[in-house]
């Protein structure tokens, strides 16, 4: 192996010419000894280049040399002594190496802000268009295979269901009891100083039941589920396994999508009922340690002061969050690319996507029942 010379310049000046002298390597390995002084340089126009001395000289030589050249600003270079590769090395830097021209700040005024909202807009319409027409799709894949049950996939619903419903009981159980003592934290406190504080009861109930048991349950699905839906389908989509189930005659929508859609549309109401009662677990033991409210007297007040309707609320809006957070997963999934930067881009456009949809319907629904008197 050959050991690399240090490269080196000298500069000679005279009132007939001024040369500069290159010795030793000039490859990426030396470069850094030299580049710095080298680059620091100021050449007269003319100048010419004496290569005779010069060793080894690779790609990363000749852009710092061809550097050198633009500056003196005469081109082909004039370059004395001989050398195999320099001259034509320098030349084909020279060619694909021109810097690229600055443009100059461009001035945001009213016009590029309502031309950038108006581009935002017409994506956000475009994206919710293209969510509904995949909703329509996946319904009516749905309801065919509701009619030809022995096509229905069970082993993948029931795969799904074990997957998304079953093993997220434990975290959405768990972060669903602190919530509920946390709400009871802040009502006890609150609604002590007016001495109210055993209405603590009906703020877990109403809150717990109507709202925050099934928004937390959809919520981590959004997080936890959805991100993985997209996931597996954005893989399966980057090694073409996809292409393939169709080749062989199957489809995405069936074999895919319904499993994913259906399992979520049985497991979401569970995990809600869970995240529920976890919820009031937490308040009564708030209630009991800082209230010195008993879990008997808290259920019974719970039972007489919350009606059931109340519940149900809640649970009518779980399999429509369900369907939501499924929907979006598999559709992000199978637009993902044949790129790691697209799965992951469509993962967290995924997630997005769900949260806010999510955030969107509990306040249309709040709205609604609102309206009807519930």
């Amino acid at each position: 192996m050959l050991h690399p010379v240090d490269p080196g310049f000298a500069l000679e000046s005279s009132d007939e010419e001024t040369i500069l002298r290159l010795s030793g390597d000039w490859t990426v390995a030396t470069l850094h000894t030299v580049e710095p002084a080298f680059s620091a340089l100021d050449l007269p126009p003319a100048a010419q280049i004496d290569v005779s001395g010069l060793g080894r000289l690779d790609t990363a030589g000749a852009f710092v040399i061809d550097r050198a050249v633009r500056a003196i600003g005469t081109f082909p270079p004039l370059l004395r002594g001989e050398h195999a590769t320099a001259a034509g090395l320098i030349a084909q830097v020279h060619a694909v190496a021109d810097p690229a021209e600055k443009s100059p700040p461009r001035a945001v005024n009213l016009i590029d802000l309502l031309e950038s909202l108006g581009r935002n807009t017409v994506a956000f319409v475009q994206e919710v268009v293209a969510t509904l027409a995949f909703l329509g799709e996946t319904l009516v894949t749905l309801v065919r295979l509701l009619l030809t049950p022995w096509k229905m996939r069970w082993t993948s619903i029931v795969s799904v269901m074990e997957e998304a419903g079953l093993n997220a009981i434990p975290i959405i159980a768990f972060l669903s009891f602190f919530v509920g003592m946390v709400v009871a934290f802040i009502g006890a406190t609150t609604l002590r100083d007016f001495d109210l504080e055993v209405f603590t009861v009906e703020l877990i109930g109403f809150s717990m039941l109507r709202e925050f048991g099934v928004v937390l349950t959809g919520i981590v699905l959004a997080g936890r589920t959805n991100s993985s839906f997209t996931a597996q389908i954005g893989t399966m989509r980057m090694r073409q396994e996809i292409d393939a189930m169709q080749t062989l005659g199957l489809k995405p929508m069936e074999v895919l999508v319904a499993p994913r859609v259906l399992a979520m549309l049985v497991m979401t109401p569970i995990l809600a009922f869970v995240a529920t009662l976890s919820g009031i677990a937490g308040g009564i033991i708030v209630g009991w340690t800082s209230l010195d409210i008993n879990p008997g007297l808290f259920i019974e007040r719970l039972r007489n002061a919350v009606p059931l309707d109340q519940f149900w609320v809640g649970m009518s809006k779980a399999p429509v969050f369900g369907l939501v957070v499924a929907l979006i997963a598999c559709r992000q999934g199978l637009l993902t690319g044949g790129s790691v930067q697209s799965l992951g881009h469509r993962t967290t456009t995924s997630v997005v996507q769900a949260i806010f949809a999510i955030i969107v319907l509990d306040a249309l629904f709040a709205i609604f029942y609102m309206q009807m008197g519930i």
